[in-house]
């Protein structure tokens, strides 16, 4: 089976800024992502978990798979929102199947 490149982008946020982050990747013409629940982890701050959390607090990872050339615009509307914000932004290469759908 043909495979294609691509790059996932990762991008963990906290939960109240992924609309805004989800707007900002739409903008920048990004077809598809997936919006993940963090359940825990551990940073600067140490530790965290999101037991015992009341509402929408904690943070979400928005997974995204797009074509090599469509990356520095998703990158740039990404770091838009994350660089005021607690979050990271992760870009690994990739191949995908069905290359027509990114």
């Amino acid at each position: 089976m043909q495979t294609h490149k691509a790059k996932r982008v990762e991008i963990i946020i906290e939960a109240p800024m992924e609309s805004r982050l989800t707007q900002a990747l739409e903008k920048a013409g990004v077809t598809g992502f997936s919006v993940l629940p963090v359940l825990g982890g551990s940073g600067r701050s140490g530790r965290w978990t999101r037991e015992g959390q009341v509402g929408r607090s904690g943070m979400v990872a928005v997974v995204c798979l797009v074509r090599p050339e469509k990356l520095d615009g998703l990158l740039e509307a990404a770091f838009t929102v994350v660089e005021r914000h607690i979050g990271v932004i992760g870009v690994t290469d990739a191949e995908v199947l069905r290359a027509e759908r990114f």
